[in-house]
């Protein structure tokens, strides 16, 4: 067996068994869906539903200024197209900065899409989109956004799948001074979510159900004011964490095989040229 489905064997079962777990009673507010978003099993579990008179959401209590923020989800299962699962980080304010993960729904038997993209003062535009190399929908799998003064990280079990530097002496926004919230929804989105809105929602099929557990939230916390790291560099490595050779490896496998939409290689939309930070972020 390769090294790299060793690898990927491995990141499977840790990510099936891991003993890590949160209390979402403690670190969440299921925020809307009157009654559609649910925290089970004595905070251990909390589910979504979509149905045809509306979604469901959940945020965190804290905001974060830098930090890594992990989630188990259980994505829907069967036919799932015009929903959309969702795990971010958003500040506030018409001119917020967001980090996403977006789950595009497809028809039973398509692959989900994973969606990803980063904001800045409001203007994001810079979408990546790939295919998973499971199925997202018969296990849990851990989703980690990785955030700090330096660089964003997307992993998917332990795995990157994407890098985004900080390019600001290129003249390229990096969001780094606004204290951003962990937000997750099931919403409908059936007028673009599946194939550009070809493809609508089955409401036969409803509810739409999304399991998320094991959130891990190790961040600097922003209140009243004041962060949490502010005296002191935080003792997790994630604050000072660069993408080493290994894991350069399995990103640029990741993207070579399972990427579907990069913004940096769409010269129609760009062709003007490629953006400044394409230089520099995977």
């Amino acid at each position: 067996m390769s090294s790299f489905k060793i690898f990927f064997f491995s990141a499977l079962l840790a990510a099936a068994f891991s003993a890590s777990a949160a209390d979402f009673n403690s670190d969440v507010n299921v925020a809307w869906g009157n009654g559609r978003g649910k925290i089970l099993n004595n905070g251990q579990l909390l589910t979504l539903t979509l149905d045809k008179s509306s979604g469901s959401g959940f945020q965190s209590k804290a905001e974060y200024l830098f930090g890594k923020i992990d989630m188990q989800i259980k994505l829907v299962p069967g036919n799932s197209a015009g929903t959309v699962t969702t795990f971010y980080l958003k500040s506030e304010g018409s001119t917020w900065d967001e980090i996403d993960f977006e789950f595009l729904g497809n028809m039973s038997g398509d692959p989900y899409t994973l969606h990803t993209n980063v904001y800045t003062q409001g203007k994001g535009d810079k979408e990546q989109q790939f295919h998973l190399w499971f199925d997202p929908t018969a296990n849990f799998h851990t989703y980690s956004i990785l955030w700090n003064p330096q660089r964003i990280i997307w992993t998917v079990d332990n795995t990157p799948i994407r890098e985004f530097k900080n390019s600001e002496p290129l003249g390229v926004l990096f969001p780094k001074s606004k204290p951003m919230r962990m937000y997750a929804s099931l919403w409908n989105a059936d007028d673009w979510a599946t194939r550009g809105g070809l493809v609508k929602t089955d409401w036969s099929k409803a509810p739409f159900v999304a399991s998320y557990r094991h959130i891990k939230c190790d961040g600097c916390v922003r209140a009243n004011g004041r962060s949490s790291c502010s005296s002191t560099k935080p003792a997790s490595n994630w604050y000072t964490q660069e993408v080493d050779s290994t894991s350069q490896a399995r990103l640029r496998w990741v993207q070579k095989n399972y990427m579907i939409y990069n913004y940096c290689t769409d010269s129609k939309r760009f062709p003007q040229g490629k953006p400044r930070e394409c230089a520099t972020s995977a």
